[in-house]
């Protein structure tokens, strides 16, 4: 009878493992489990996600990470204001933010995940504290930047 018992508790482990197994994406960079709700985020990080979407849409992921990374390293440099929020509404700062177009739509969980890999240390441009679209440069100053590297369409400087 303890055998039996036995045999039964191992079966249902195993069981357990397998299905907990074969439940795991197998990817769970592009899963989108992988990111927590939008709106169980900290104001902050929904703050940091919006800018992030609607400053790098349609950039691949590590472009997005790229653009929170600026954000981050500029919260770091005594040139900029030393928040988040700060740094995000700065005036003119932000082409998407002065246009209002971070209120338009919920960020995708890509942009969730690109603001929380940001906020915890992710920096794909190696402390570049601006950046551009050089198809839609409207002011030319940003061409005195010494260029860090290239990311989709947008281009990281220093």
């Amino acid at each position: 009878m303890k055998k039996r018992i036995y045999l039964l508790v191992v079966l249902l482990l195993v069981s357990t493992i397998v299905t907990y197994y074969f439940s795991i994406p197998e990817n769970v960079e592009e899963s989108e489990a992988a990111a927590p709700s939008f709106w169980r985020l900290s104001p902050t990080t929904r703050l940091m996600a919006r800018t992030i979407s609607a400053e790098a849409r349609g950039e691949p992921f590590v472009g997005q990470v790229a653009v929170g990374a600026v954000i981050m390293n500029r919260v770091r440099n005594s040139k900029f204001p030393n928040t988040i929020s700060g740094v995000i509404y700065q005036p003119w700062a932000f082409t998407a933010v002065a246009r209002g177009h971070i209120w338009s739509h919920t960020p995708s969980s890509n942009s969730v995940r690109a603001a929380i890999s940001a906020m915890n240390g992710w920096d794909p441009t190696y402390g570049s504290i601006y950046y551009y679209n050089p198809a839609g440069v409207s002011t030319y100053w940003i061409y005195s930047r010494d260029v860090v590297r290239r990311i989709g369409k947008h281009i990281f400087a220093r």
